[in-house]
């Protein structure tokens, strides 16, 4: 499973997704109504537990969070920023 299905499905799983079809890859999670807020705080704290990447203060940010392949996204970058490291 890739990252995208990944955090697709902890999307579904763990918020309220009535129509799993409606989440595609760009849908906003929050404008979508899926991920309120607060949420956003166990999607962040998913990416660092399962994709083991940290989610630093400045870059919580919809640019890097708001959407399945937004998400994906930052975690390939962050992984390529980790393995040069």
């Amino acid at each position: 499973m890739n990252v995208q299905e990944r955090v697709r499905q902890f999307i579904i799983q763990n918020f309220y997704v009535s129509d799993p079809s409606e989440l595609t890859d760009d849908a906003s999670l929050i404008g979508g109504g899926w991920v309120d807020s607060t949420g956003m705080l166990e999607v962040m704290s998913f990416i660092e537990t399962e994709f083991g990447v940290r989610v630093a203060d400045a870059e919580m940010v919809p640019e890097n969070l708001d959407s399945v392949a937004k998400i994906a996204g930052f975690v390939a970058k962050k992984s390529a920023a980790r393995g040069a490291a």
